[in-house]
C-alpha cells in the first residue's frame, strides 16, 4: 500500500504530478501520460477497490483528459460514482463527469436519474452539485425532465441553491428558449432576491432577454438604475468589493444592460445621465477593475441619446487612456474613441496626433486597432496621409488575409475622399501592386465601375481626364514584370474601353500593346480573354469611326491561335472578332458601342421574341416544348413500364411460397378440356383450371399490363388429344361416382389428387414461358435434360413400351385404333412446343386409349374400379415410363396424364405386391425426373405420395 502524501492523497499520484511538471518536452510529457494510463487500465477494472482508490482514480483521470488524451475507458466509473452517499465521492463525480462528458454523450442517460434525486436532496451541498451538473450536461431533450424541479428550487432557503437555479434557467434558455419562456415573470422576481449574488445572478439572463427584444423590459429602468446607485455608494456587503472597487462585475453588466435600453431613447436615458456621471468620476484609473468599468461607461455614453456633459467626461477619459504607457489602455482608449466618433467626429480631431503616435508602436496589435480607428475618421483632408500610411503598412505585412482587408480599405477611402485624379489612379496601382492577387476581384470590378461612372457629376471633362490618366498610368506599367492577373484584367478592359478614346493613341499602338500582354501570360486564360476582348473594342471603334483596320500581323497570328484553342471562351472571342472586324460600321455601331459599358441591359428571360418562329415550327408539325421537370417525369414512367414489360417475362426464377391449392367444387356435368393460363410459378393470385366459356375470355397482355403477364391461349391447338381445338373430351358412363374421362382414364372428381391440379397450374405457365422467350426452352432443355426441338423421334404414339412389355393387346389396340381413323400424316414430335403449323395435325387416336391395351383385362379392370377392394393384382405403371424421354417439355394434355398416373399409383399401394416384368420401379422412378420436378409435392391429402410410387 503505497505512503500517504499531502492533502490525503498517495505518493505514487503526488509523484505523478509533480512528474508532468518536470517535464522538459512535450514527448517526454506524452510518455509520463501514456504510462499513467496503462497503470489506470490495469487497476480500475480491479474488483473490490477502496471508494478513497476509486476516488483517486477519477482524479488521475482528470489529468489524463486535462493533458489532452483519452481517458474514456474511465468515463462509466465515474458516472458511478455520482451515484454514491458519500458527499466527497459524489461531489468528486460530479466534477469529473462535468469535465469528461458533453451534453450529447450516450452515458448522459445514466445519470439523469441521479440528477432527479440529488435535487430533491436536503443537503444543499448535493442539490448543488446537481445544479453544477445540471448547467453543463443536461440537453434539450431531457430538460423537461429536471425543469419543474429547478423551477421549484428558486425559492430554496439557501442562496447558494437559489443562484444556481437561476444559473441553470439561463443554461436552459439558451438551449431551448421556448422551453422557458413561460418563466420570465421568474427572472424579474429574482431580481428582488434578498441576496446580492441571486440578484447579480438574475442580470444575465436579463441582459439576454433584453438583446432580442429591448422595448418589453423599458418599465425595469427605474429598478436597474436603482440598483446601480446602492451598488456605486457601497450598499453591499465588503465582500462584494474587488480592489476597493464595490461589487464592479455588477457594476459592469448594468451598465451593458442600460445600454441597450436607452439607445435611441431620450426619456429613458434621461434617468441614466446622473449614476453613469458619477461611476465616471469616482473610477480608480489605477486599477485594471476600475479601468474596466471606466471603458464600459464610455461604451454607455456612446449608446444611449447623447449627451453633451457625457461626451466631455467621456473624451477626457479617453484622452488619460491613450496618454498611458500601457499598451492594453492605449488599446482600449482607441477602441473607445472609434464608439464615440460616430456620435462626435469633432472629438477625434483632438486625439489624431495620439493615434498617430499609435501607428508607430512595435505592438501590432494595436496598430491594427488603429488602422480601424483612421478607416473611421478619413475625411477628404487627411485621407492621403491615411492612405498612404495604410499602405506602408500593407507592405510591410506577411499576414495575407489582414493585407486584403487593408487594400479593400484602402480602395474604399480612394473612391469616397480621392483629392485628384491622378492621386487616385496612382493609389490603385500601388494598391495592386502590392498586394498582388490577394486584392478581391470585387475591388477589381468596382475599380473599373468607377472608372467607367466617374465621378457621379455631370461634368465629363473631369470624367475623361480620369480616364485620360488612366490610359497613360497604365501604358507605363504595362511592362512590368510579375504584375497580379486581376491588375491585368483592369489595364486590358481599361485599354480597350479608352485607350483610344482621347485620340492621343493610335489603336496600332494600343492593340500591340494587348498582344504583347496575351503572348507574355500565355498560361492565364482570363488575361488573354480580356486581351482578346479589348481588341475586339478598338477594332470595332475604329470601323464605328469610318476608319480603315489594319490588323498587326501579332495580332492575326494571336487570333488563329485562339480559334484552335482548347478552351472554348477562348475560340468564341476570337471568331467573335473575326466576325465584328468583317461587319460594316452602323451594324459595328449596334453591336459595340461607344462607352456604354455601364448601361443597363434589359433581359428577356422569356424569350418572347421567338413566340413567332415557335408558333410557325408547331403549325408545321413541331412537337410542343415541355418542361424539364414533366418530361424527366415522363421518361422515367415510360422507361420504367417498358422495362418492366421487356424484364418482366425473362425472370427465370421467383422465389415466393407455392400456395395451398384451393379444393374444387364437385360437379357432375360433363367437364370440358382444360385451359390454364398462370405463370411458370405461383403468383399471389394463382388460376386454376377453369371452363371453356372462361378459358375464351382470357385478356391479353396488354390489358392485363405489365404486372400480370398472361397468354392468349384460345385457338391454340393441342398437341395431344382430339385434333380439334377447344372440343370437350367425351364423358363415359359412372356408377357410383362423378368422374372425369382424361384421355380414356377416368378419374373421380370428389377423391381426386390434388397434386394433378397443381401440374396443371405449373405445366401450363412453363409452357406460356416457354412461347415467350427463346432463352426459356434452353433453360428448361438443360435443367431437365430434355433434346432440342430439332431433334425427331419417330413414334408411332408417343411412349416406347419394352419389349418385355409387348402383348398381343397391344398389337390388337395399335390395329383397331388404326381402322378407326384416316390415314394421316406422320405424328409430330411430342416434345415440339412451338407454334402449331397449318399442314400438321394431331392424331386421332387417343394415345391412353392405347395404354389400356398394355394391360390385361383383369388389370384394365382394377384401374377402371380402383376403388373396388376385390382388384388383386397392381399394374406396373411405372414400368411403362421406362424408356419414356426425360423432359420436362410436355404439352399440356400429358399433365392429365400424369396426375392420373399419380392416382393410379396411389390405387396400386391398396393391393398386394407383387413382382413386375420389366425395369425396377426404382430404377423407373429416378429416370422420371419430371414428376418430381413439375411441382408434385406430398400434401395433407396424399402426403405419401413418393412412398407410393415407390412401391
Amino acid at each position: 500500500m503505497s505512503s500517504q502524501g499531502g492533502f490525503g492523497q498517495s505518493k505514487e499520484f503526488l509523484d505523478l504530478v509533480k512528474s508532468i511538471g518536470e517535464a522538459r518536452s512535450k514527448a517526454e510529457e506524452d510518455r509520463i501520460v501514456l504510462r499513467e494510463i496503462e497503470t489506470l487500465k490495469r487497476r480500475i477494472i480491479e474488483p473490490d477497490i477502496p471508494k478513497r482508490k476509486m476516488k483517486e482514480y477519477i482524479i488521475r483521470l482528470v489529468y489524463v483528459e486535462m493533458l489532452g488524451h483519452d481517458a474514456s475507458f474511465g468515463y462509466i466509473h465515474a458516472v458511478k460514482m455520482t451515484h454514491d452517499d458519500n458527499l466527497l465521492l459524489k461531489r468528486t463525480g460530479y466534477l469529473a463527469v462535468t469535465l469528461f462528458l458533453n451534453e450529447d454523450h450516450d452515458l448522459i442517460i445514466l445519470i439523469v436519474n441521479t440528477i432527479q434525486k440529488d435535487l430533491k436532496s436536503d443537503n444543499y451541498l448535493v442539490v448543488c452539485a446537481a445544479l453544477n451538473a445540471v448547467c453543463k450536461l443536461i440537453n434539450e431533450e431531457t430538460i423537461p425532465a429536471v425543469l419543474p424541479q429547478v423551477v421549484e428550487l428558486l425559492g430554496h432557503s439557501k442562496e447558494a441553491v437559489r443562484k444556481k437555479a437561476v444559473m441553470a434557467l439561463q443554461r436552459f434558455y439558451q438551449r431551448s428558449p421556448s422551453s422557458v419562456t413561460h418563466l420570465i415573470s421568474n427572472f424579474r422576481k429574482e431580481l428582488c432576491d434578498k441576496d446580492p449574488g441571486v440578484m447579480g445572478a438574475t442580470l444575465c439572463p436579463l441582459f439576454d432577454l433584453i438583446t432580442i427584444d429591448a422595448n418589453s423590459y423599458k418599465d425595469l429602468v427605474v429598478s436597474f438604475v436603482g440598483i446601480l446607485k446602492q451598488v456605486a455608494e457601497h450598499r453591499l456587503p465588503k465582500s462584494y468589493d474587488y480592489h476597493q472597487m464595490p461589487a464592479p462585475f455588477i457594476q459592469i453588466k448594468l451598465l451593458k444592460i442600460l445600454a441597450l435600453l436607452g439607445s435611441g431613447d431620450k426619456q429613458s436615458s434621461e434617468l441614466m445621465y446622473t449614476v453613469v456621471n458619477d461611476i465616471m468620476r469616482k473610477c480608480d484609473s489605477l486599477t485594471n477593475i476600475g479601468n474596466a468599468v471606466l471603458y464600459e461607461c464610455i461604451c454607455c455614453v456612446s449608446s444611449i441619446y447623447p449627451n453633451p456633459k457625457l461626451l466631455d467626461s467621456a473624451a477626457d477619459a479617453i484622452s488619460k487612456l491613450l496618454k498611458s504607457d500601457s499598451h492594453n489602455l492605449k488599446y482600449m482608449g482607441i477602441d473607445a474613441l472609434g464608439r464615440l466618433i460616430k456620435i462626435s467626429p469633432e472629438i477625434a480631431e483632438q486625439h489624431q496626433l495620439a493615434v498617430i503616435d499609435c501607428l508607430e508602436d512595435p505592438d501590432d496589435t494595436l496598430k491594427r486597432k488603429t488602422f480601424e480607428l483612421l478607416y473611421k475618421m478619413t475625411k477628404s483632408s487627411n485621407v492621403e496621409v491615411i492612405v498612404d500610411r495604410m499602405i506602408d503598412y500593407m507592405i510591410n505585412i506577411s499576414d495575407n488575409h489582414y493585407k486584403t482587408e487593408i487594400a479593400s480599405r484602402c480602395v474604399e477611402l480612394a473612391e469616397q475622399f480621392a483629392p485628384s485624379n491622378q492621386w487616385f489612379i496612382q493609389t490603385m496601382n500601388r494598391v495592386f501592386e502590392h498586394a498582388g492577387d490577394l486584392v478581391n476581384i470585387k475591388v477589381a470590378h468596382n475599380l473599373m465601375r468607377l472608372i467607367a461612372e466617374g465621378f457621379g457629376e455631370d461634368d465629363d471633362t473631369a470624367d475623361s481626364q480620369l480616364r485620360s490618366s488612366a490610359v497613360e498610368s497604365y501604358l507605363r506599367i504595362i511592362g512590368e514584370p510579375k504584375l497580379p492577373s486581376a491588375f491585368l484584367q483592369v489595364i486590358c478592359w481599361v485599354l480597350g474601353e479608352y485607350g483610344t478614346a482621347d485620340g492621343k493613341y493610335s489603336a496600332s499602338y494600343i492593340s500591340g500593346k494587348l498582344c504583347d500582354v496575351a503572348e507574355s501570360h500565355s498560361s492565364d486564360d482570363t488575361v488573354k480573354a480580356y486581351a482578346v476582348t479589348a481588341l475586339m473594342k478598338i477594332y470595332a471603334f475604329e470601323i464605328a469611326a469610318g476608319r480603315k483596320v489594319d490588323m498587326l500581323p501579332e495580332c492575326q497570328s494571336l487570333i488563329e491561335e485562339l480559334c484552335a484553342s482548347h478552351s472554348t471562351d477562348l475560340q468564341q472571342r476570337a471568331y467573335e472578332l473575326q466576325a465584328v472586324v468583317c461587319v460594316d460600321a452602323n451594324a459595328v455601331e449596334n453591336i459595340m458601342p461607344m462607352d456604354a459599358s455601364c448601361e443597363d441591359i434589359e433581359i428577356d428571360k422569356s424569350l418572347s421574341f421567338l413566340n413567332g418562329y415557335v408558333q410557325q415550327s408547331i403549325e408545321n408539325g413541331a412537337q410542343p416544348y415541355i418542361p424539364e421537370s414533366e418530361r424527366c417525369g415522363i421518361l422515367d414512367v415510360s422507361s420504367f413500364r417498358t422495362h418492366e414489360l421487356q424484364e418482366g417475362p425473362s425472370h427465370s426464377l421467383r422465389f415466393e411460397a407455392y400456395e395451398l391449392p384451393k379444393p374444387v367444387v364437385p360437379s357432375r356435368s360433363p367437364p370440358a378440356s382444360l385451359a390454364s393460363s398462370s405463370e411458370l410459378v405461383p403468383v399471389p393470385q394463382p388460376s386454376y383450371p377453369r371452363e371453356l366459356h372462361q378459358a375464351s375470355s382470357v385478356p391479353s397482355v396488354s390489358d392485363l399490363g405489365p404486372p400480370e403477364l398472361k397468354l392468349r391461349l384460345d385457338g391454340v391447338q393441342r398437341k395431344w388429344g382430339r385434333p380439334t381445338y377447344s372440343s370437350p373430351a367425351p364423358s363415359t358412363s359412372s356408377t357410383t361416382t362423378s368422374q372425369k374421362p382424361v384421355n380414356g382414364v377416368t378419374q373421380t372428381d370428389g377423391m381426386g389428387n390434388p397434386n394433378s391440379r397443381i401440374q396443371n397450374t405449373s405445366y401450363s405457365s412453363r409452357r406460356a414461358e416457354i412461347e415467350i422467350d427463346l432463352e426459356k426452352q434452353k433453360l428448361a432443355a438443360s435443367l431437365f435434360g430434355a433434346s432440342s426441338n430439332s431433334e425427331k423421334r419417330p413414334s408411332s404414339i408417343g411412349h416406347k413400351v419394352p419389349k418385355s412389355q409387348t402383348t398381343k393387346a397391344v398389337t390388337s389396340s395399335s390395329e383397331t385404333a388404326k381402322e378407326k381413323t384416316t390415314p394421316v400424316q406422320p405424328p409430330p414430335d411430342l416434345l415440339d412446343l412451338g407454334e402449331p403449323s397449318t399442314n400438321s395435325t394431331a392424331p386421332s387416336v387417343d394415345p391412353f386409349k392405347q395404354l389400356e391395351g398394355l394391360l390385361d383385362a383383369a388389370q384394365t379392370t382394377s384401374v377402371q374400379n380402383y376403388g373396388a377392394v376385390g382388384s388383386t393384382k397392381a399394374p406396373d405403371i411405372m414400368s411403362l415410363y421406362a424408356d419414356m424421354p426425360a423432359s420436362g417439355n410436355y404439352p399440356s394434355s400429358n399433365v392429365d396424364d400424369i396426375s392420373t398416373i399419380s392416382e393410379l399409383s396411389n390405387t396400386v399401394t391398396t393391393q398386394p405386391s407383387q413382382a413386375s416384368k420389366g425395369p425396377n420401379p426404382k430404377d423407373s422412378l429416378e429416370k422420371d425426373a419430371l414428376v418430381r420436378q413439375m411441382g408434385v409435392t406430398p400434401t395433407s391429402q396424399n402426403p405419401n405420395l413418393f412412398r407410393d410410387l415407390l412401391g
